[in-house]
């Protein structure tokens, strides 16, 4: 097989519709827009939804926090390894030992540096 033998896959290379291209044609004189109205112009401005309060009005101007968050404590493998050899891990002794707030939230584990064998 040489390059000049490649094709593209078989429906991968369609044809762009050409519109406003006369009356005549299926997608002339309005160009499936339908008549008047704001979409219908040739400029949307961004954040327009159509007529829908926009989300820039919508939210609050003077700060926003979400009351969806969720917060979650990081520990690296680094951190671990301080703690010695065959000991038993769990989110009160990482508080104990100040790895984490003991805030109650989830705990993860994160990759830098190396695992200890007996944790």
């Amino acid at each position: 097989m040489k390059l000049h033998h490649l094709r593209p896959a078989e429906g991968s290379k369609k044809r762009k519709i050409r519109v406003g291209r006369g009356e005549a044609g299926r997608r002339g004189k309005t160009a499936g827009r339908g008549t008047k109205g704001l979409k219908a112009r040739s400029k949307v401005r961004r954040g327009f939804e159509g007529g829908q309060m926009p989300l820039q009005i919508r939210l609050p101007k003077r700060g926003f926090t979400n009351r969806f968050r969720k917060t979650i404590e990081i520990v690296n493998l680094t951190d671990l390894a301080k703690l010695g050899d065959g000991v038993e891990v769990d989110a009160e002794i990482l508080a104990r030992r100040g790895l984490i707030r003991g805030s109650g939230a989830p705990v993860k584990v994160l990759g830098d540096g190396e695992a200890p064998k007996n944790l």
